[in-house]
This record gives structure tokens, C-alpha cells and sequence, in this order.
């Protein structure tokens, strides 16, 4: 291979590479903007949005949420996570219950009204988002799930 060649294969990547984040970077922004829409029609601030977003992803792994699990996901004090809760709770989309084994704790979880609420507006966006990755086979969506992961855990250290 002639030096040009190594040189030019090195070029091409570092272009795939710039081609793949900016397309993450445009995945991103379609998401604030999804977000900032659904927010609007649900007529609730980004944060509230994120909790409920938070327990319907851990509803749906059969987790219990505490408050301290939202504080610690949200990154804000128990006393703005009382704030928040208060706010979801009033609207109908929470409710505070007794923890199923320690008496002394509680959890939140979601209302029939929060969950219906929460996928009239998302659920069109996750239809088309599952048909798109029907498209792609079980080996390249694994891929593509690590990636995903990956990036998340560059920009997101927990």
C-alpha cells in the first residue's frame, strides 16, 4: 500500500467518525425538541418530565422508585424532589405510597392517568422509533445498543 493510501484510509475514518457524532448531536437535538414538545402538551417543566420518563423506564424493568432514587436520577435535593413530587402528585401523576417491605419508607409510582397521559404523547414518537430499528438486524441493533451505551456513559459517569 502506498503511503497516500494509509493516509487516506486514516482520513476516511476520522470522516466517518465526524459523520457519526454529528449525527448523534442531531439525535440529540430531535430529542430536546421531542421532549420540549411533550413537556409543552403535558404541560409540565423538563424536569418533571425526566422523572416520569424515569419511572415509566423503571416501571417497566419491575423497579420500585423512592424519592431519593428520583433526587439521585434528576440531580437535585430531597427538598426540590419534595417540590417536584408535589407538583406530580397534584396534577394526578404520581402517588406516594408505603414501601412494600420497609415500613418506615415510601415510594412513588404512577398513575393509570400519568402512564395514559405520558403515552398519548410519546407513543406515536416510540412506533416510528421501532419500526426504524426493525430495519436493522438483531447483530447490528446489539451495535448499535453498545455504542448508545457507550456514549451515554462518556458523557453521563455515574
Amino acid at each position: 500500500m502506498r503511503a497516500g493510501g494509509v493516509h487516506a484510509t486514516v482520513r476516511e475514518r476520522d470522516e466517518s467518525i465526524l459523520a457519526v457524532l454529528r449525527a448523534l448531536r442531531g439525535l440529540g437535538d430531535a430529542l430536546d425538541r421531542m421532549h420540549g414538545a411533550m413537556g409543552e402538551g403535558m404541560d409540565m417543566n423538563q424536569t418533571d418530565l425526566r422523572a416520569l420518563r424515569m419511572m415509566v423506564e423503571r416501571e417497566s424493568r419491575g423497579e420500585i422508585v423512592s424519592p431519593h432514587d428520583l433526587a439521585r436520577h434528576l440531580r437535585i435535593s430531597t427538598a426540590s424532589t419534595s417540590k417536584l413530587l408535589d407538583r406530580l402528585e397534584l396534577a394526578g401523576h404520581v402517588e406516594r405510597r408505603p414501601h412494600p417491605s420497609d415500613g418506615r419508607a415510601r415510594i412513588v409510582v404512577l398513575t393509570e392517568h400519568s402512564r395514559r397521559t405520558f403515552f398519548t404523547h410519546f407513543g406515536e414518537h416510540l412506533e416510528t422509533m421501532g419500526r426504524i430499528a426493525r430495519e436493522y438486524s438483531k447483530p447490528e441493533l446489539a451495535t448499535i445498543a453498545k455504542f448508545l451505551r457507550d456514549m451515554a456513559g462518556a458523557l453521563d459517569p455515574r
